[in-house]
C-alpha cells in the first residue's frame, strides 16, 4: 500500500505542477497577444476551464496531504475515547460527499454529450468537464489512502495541525 501511495502522489504532484505551470504560460502568452492585439481567441474560456482542473486536482492532492480544511483542534480537544469515532463521522461526511459529486459528474457528462467547447468547437465539453468525476474520485482515494495515518494519530497524541505545523516550526 505504500508504494500505491507513492505512485499516487507523484503523479498527482506532477499533473499538478504540470497544470499549474502550463496555466501560469497560457496565462502570459494570452496577455503578451492581447498587448499585441492579435489575442488567442480561446484564452479565457482555455485558462478558466484549466483553473478548474488545478482546483480538482489540487484539492485531490491536498486531501492525500491531509492538508485541506479540518479541525483538527476540535478532534483533539475530544476525549481519546471520541476520537476515533468522530474522524470515521468525518471521513464517512467527506467521503460521502465525494461520491455524490462523482456519481452526478457522470450524469453531468451524459448530458453534456456531443457539446463543445465556444470558442475551441473540435474540444468535448465533456473532456473538459471529465474533472468533476475525475476529481471526485480521486478524492476519495487520497481519503482511503491517508486515512490509517490519521487512525494511528487519533489513538495517539492527536491529529497533526497543519495549519499550526508551519506556524510552531517558525517558532522554533
Amino acid at each position: 500500500m505504500a508504494s500505491f501511495s507513492t505512485v499516487f502522489e507523484r503523479v498527482l504532484t506532477a499533473f499538478v505542477i504540470f497544470l499549474l505551470a502550463s496555466l501560469a504560460v497560457l496565462i502570459l502568452v494570452g496577455v503578451a497577444l492581447r498587448k499585441l492585439e492579435i489575442p488567442f481567441v480561446w484564452y479565457d474560456e482555455g485558462a478558466s476551464i484549466m483553473l478548474a482542473w488545478l482546483t480538482y486536482y489540487g484539492a485531490a492532492l491536498a486531501a492525500l496531504k491531509r492538508a485541506h480544511i479540518g479541525f483538527p483542534g476540535l478532534v483533539n480537544a475530544m476525549p481519546p475515547v471520541w476520537r476515533v469515532p468522530a474522524v470515521l463521522f468525518a471521513e464517512v461526511c467527506v467521503i460521502g460527499f465525494f461520491a455524490l459529486l462523482t456519481w452526478f459528474g457522470v450524469q453531468v457528462l451524459i448530458i453534456l454529450q456531443g457539446d463543445t467547447m465556444v470558442s475551441l468547437t473540435w474540444v468535448p465539453t465533456r473532456f473538459t468537464q471529465s474533472v468533476i468525476p475525475i476529481g471526485g474520485a480521486l478524492f476519495i482515494v487520497a481519503q482511503l489512502i491517508s486515512l490509517p495515518e490519521v487512525l494511528r494519530q487519533a489513538r495517539g497524541a492527536g491529529i497533526v495541525d497543519h495549519e499550526q505545523k508551519p506556524v510552531q516550526e517558525a517558532l522554533q
